[in-house]
C-alpha cells in the first residue's frame, strides 16, 4: 500500500514537472506496477493474486477508454465537415445587432454548454475561440476577459451527461469494475444543470471583472493571420452580391474582405466606389486574410476559381470527374524562390494549374497592396501564393524548383458535402446511448467506424484524432486505481477521512470529500483524480452506510472543477495562448468558482439524494 502511495506521489511529480512526456511517464507507471506486483504479489485468502498483469493492463481495453477515443473520432468528424464551425458562425450572425454584450455572450456560452454535454469539449472550445474573439472585437472588449469564461462554460456543460466528459465515463467504468451499479445517460443531469446554471451566472457577470486586460500584450505578439492576400472573384448569375452597393469598399455580403478594384468588361473601377452596384460578370479584386478566404472556399468551393474555366477546361487539365469536389482538399502557402523561372511571369503564362493540379487563390506581396486581377499579376521573388489542391498534389510541391512549400501552412479544408452524414451519425450515437438501446461504448465505437465507412474521415484522419496522451494517461490512472483498491489504500484513506471528521453527518463528509477532490483536480489531471478517488468514494459510502451514488457524483463534479489551474483540464490550456494568460489568471478567476460549486453542491446534493 505504501509503495503504491509513493508511486502515486512520484507520478504526480513527473506529470507536473514534465521531466518526461506524459506518454512516457504513463507507460513507466504501468511497467513499474507490472514488475513490482510480479515480485511482490498481493494474495487473497485463497492464495490467488489480486493484482495481475491482466488487471493492470486492462485499462488499455477498458470500455470507458474505448468510448472516450471513439468520441474523439466522432468529434473530429464534426469538425472536419465544418458542422460545428458553421453552427458557431451562424450563431454569431444571429447575435449581430440583437442585444448587447451580455445577451450575446450568454447565448454563445449556453450553446457551448449544451454542445459540450453531448460532444467532447475540446473541439467545442477550439471552434468557439474565434467566435468569442469576434464578439470581443464587436463590442470593443479584450478577448482575455472572455476566453477563460468560454473554457469554464465548456467544462460546466460536460458535467451534465455521462458522455459530457471523459472524466464521467471513467468514474462510471470504475464503478462497474468494483461491481457497483453504473450511471445512466441522464442520471446526474439535474444536479449538473443546477451547477452549470449557477456557474454560467458567475462566468458571465463575475469572471470578466476578475480577469485582466491583456489585449496590448496579445497585439504585441504580431499575429501572422492578419496578413492580407489578394484574391479575385467573379459575380455569377446566382450571386447574392447582384445589385448590392459597396459602401466604403465593403460589401455586407463579403464579410472580412475589402474590395480593391472591379473589372467590368474592359473598364477598371477603383475606389472610392460611389454608386457602384455589382453586376453579373464583374470581376472583384479583394483583399482578405487566409482565414476569410478559407471560409469562402468552404462555403462556396468555386468562388475563388474564376480562371478555372468551364467543365471542358477542367477536363483539359486533368481535373475531370469532380476532382475539385470529391477529393480531400487542403490550403497551403508557397513562396516564390529567388532565381525561380516563374519570376516576371503571370499565372497563365506559367501554367501553374496545369503543372501542379493546384490553383492559386491568393497572392501576398509584402512591399505593397496590389490592385490587379490575380491572373495579370507578374510574380516576384518572395511572393507568397495561397494554393488549393488535393493533399497529394500539395505534397508534390516540395519537389518544385520554382516555389518553396511552407510546411507549417498546410491545412485541410472542411468537407461540407459530408456534413449531413456526420450530423446524422452524431445524432444516432447520442440517441442510441441516451435511450439505452445499446451501451455507450458500442454506440460510440460504431459511430466512429461509421464516420470512416461513409467517407467523413479517412483512416489516417481517424487515427490522428486519437490523442496518445489521453490513451496512456487514462490507462495508467486505471492501473493505479486497481492497485490502490486491492492493496487496501482506498479503504485506508476512507477510514482516515471518516476518523478526521469525528462523527460528522454524511452530508458534511460528502461536502468535505467534494472539496478535497476539487482541490487535487487542479494539481493533477481530472482523469487521474476521477480514477483514484472513485474507489475511495465507494469505501467512504460503505463505512457511512449510505448509497454510493452521491459520493460517485461528487467525484464526477469535483474532478471536473479544475478551474484554478491550466494544468488540470485541456480546455484551459487551449485558451491560454489566444488569451495570453498567466497561471495566476486562472487562479484569480477559478478559485471563487470552485468555492461556489462546492457551496452549491453541498446545499443541493444532500437534499437531492436524501442524505
Amino acid at each position: 500500500m505504501w509503495v503504491v502511495f509513493a508511486l502515486i506521489i512520484g507520478a504526480l511529480g513527473f506529470y507536473l514537472r514534465e521531466r518526461a512526456s506524459m506518454e512516457l511517464t504513463s507507460i513507466g507507471i504501468v511497467c513499474f506496477l507490472l514488475l513490482f506486483f510480479h515480485f511482490f504479489p498481493v494474495i487473497d485468502s485463497n492464495g490467488v493474486a489480486l493484482v495481475t498483469p491482466t488487471r493492470i493492463l486492462h485499462g488499455f481495453s477498458n470500455p470507458a477508454l474505448v468510448a472516450v477515443l471513439a468520441l474523439l473520432v466522432i468529434g473530429q468528424g464534426m469538425v472536419r465537415t465544418g458542422v460545428l464551425d458553421r453552427g458557431a458562425t451562424l450563431l454569431l450572425t444571429v447575435t449581430r445587432g440583437r442585444g448587447g454584450m451580455v445577451g450575446s455572450l450568454v447565448l454563445l456560452l449556453v450553446v457551448a454548454i449544451v454542445t459540450s454535454a453531448f460532444l467532447n469539449n475540446i473541439p467545442v472550445v477550439v471552434i468557439f475561440i474565434p467566435i468569442i474573439q469576434a464578439l470581443a472585437v464587436r463590442f470593443n472588449q479584450p478577448a482575455s476577459k472572455l476566453l477563460i469564461p468560454l473554457s469554464y462554460a465548456a467544462v460546466l456543460g460536460g458535467m451534465t451527461t455521462i458522455i459530457g466528459s471523459s472524466t464521467n465515463l471513467l468514474v462510471n467504468s470504475a464503478l462497474i469494475e468494483m461491481g457497483e451499479t453504473p450511471f445512466g445517460f441522464f442520471d446526474f443531469t439535474l444536479p449538473g444543470t443546477v451547477m452549470a446554471a449557477v456557474g454560467l451566472v458567475y462566468v458571465v457577470f463575475v469572471a470578466p471583472k476578475l480577469l485582466p486586460d491583456r489585449s496590448g500584450e496579445v497585439e504585441g505578439l504580431g499575429d501572422a493571420s492578419g496578413r492580407q492576400f489578394i484574391a479575385h472573384m467573379t459575380v455569377s448569375k446566382n450571386s447574392p452580391l447582384i445589385d448590392k452597393v459597396a459602401i466604403g469598399g465593403l460589401f455586407s455580403g463579403l464579410p472580412n474582405k475589402t474590395l480593391r478594384m472591379v473589372e467590368r468588361d474592359d473598364e477598371a473601377i477603383f475606389p472610392p466606389f460611389e454608386d457602384y452596384k455589382a453586376q453579373v460578370g464583374d470581376v472583384l479584386v479583394v483583399a482578405a486574410t487566409r482565414k476569410a478566404l478559407a471560409e469562402t472556399l468552404t462555403n462556396n468551393p468555386d468562388a475563388l476559381h474564376p480562371d478555372l474555366g468551364d467543365v471542358d477546361d477542367r477536363a483539359s487539365i486533368g481535373l475531370e470527374d469532380g476532382r475539385w469536389t470529391d477529393g480531400e482538399q487542403s490550403l497551403a502557402e508557397v513562396m516564390v524562390a529567388p532565381g525561380s523561372g516563374v519570376v516576371g511571369l503571370t499565372l497563365p503564362q506559367i501554367g501553374f494549374r496545369y503543372k501542379t493540379h493546384c490553383i492559386v487563390v491568393g497572392i501576398q506581396r509584402r512591399s505593397r497592396m496590389i490592385r490587379s486581377r490575380l491572373t495579370e499579376i507578374r510574380l516576384e521573388a518572395g511572393d507568397v501564393l495561397l494554393v488549393q489542391g488535393q493533399n497529394e498534389d500539395i505534397s508534390k510541391l516540395r519537389n518544385s524548383r520554382d516555389v518553396v512549400l511552407l510546411e507549417w501552412s498546410a491545412e485541410e479544408l472542411p468537407a461540407l458535402k459530408r456534413a449531413k452524414r456526420a450530423f446524422i451519425i452524431f445524432l444516432a450515437v447520442i440517441g442510441f446511448a441516451a435511450t439505452g438501446l445499446v451501451p455507450i461504448v458500442v454506440s460510440a465505437l460504431c459511430g466512429a467506424a461509421a464516420m470512416v465507412i461513409v467517407g467523413v474521415l479517412n483512416v489516417r484522419q481517424a487515427f490522428q484524432s486519437v490523442d496518445p496522451k489521453i490513451m496512456t494517461t487514462i490507462a495508467a490512472a486505471l492501473a493505479l486505481g486497481v492497485a490502490l483498491q486491492e492493496t487496501g489504500g482506498a479503504a485506508y484513506l476512507a477510514n482516515k477521512m471518516i476518523a478526521a471528521s469525528q462523527g460528522a453527518s454524511p452530508a458534511v463528509i460528502l461536502s468535505l470529500f467534494f472539496l478535497m477532490v476539487a482541490g487535487l483536480s487542479n494539481i493533477i489531471s481530472t482523469k487521474t483524480a476521477a480514477v483514484l478517488f472513485t474507489p475511495i468514494a465507494v469505501d467512504v459510502a460503505y463505512r457511512l452506510g449510505v448509497p454510493v451514488t452521491p459520493f460517485a457524483v461528487a467525484v464526477i463534479f469535483a474532478a471536473n472543477c479544475s478551474f484554478a489551474s491550466p494544468l488540470g483540464y485541456q480546455t484551459n490550456l487551449l485558451v491560454m495562448g489566444p488569451g495570453h494568460y498567466k497561471f495566476t489568471d486562472f487562479f484569480r478567476a477559478g478559485l471563487p468558482l470552485i468555492i461556489l460549486m462546492w457551496l452549491v453542491f453541498s446545499i443541493f446534493a444532500p437534499w437531492y439524494y436524501g442524505l
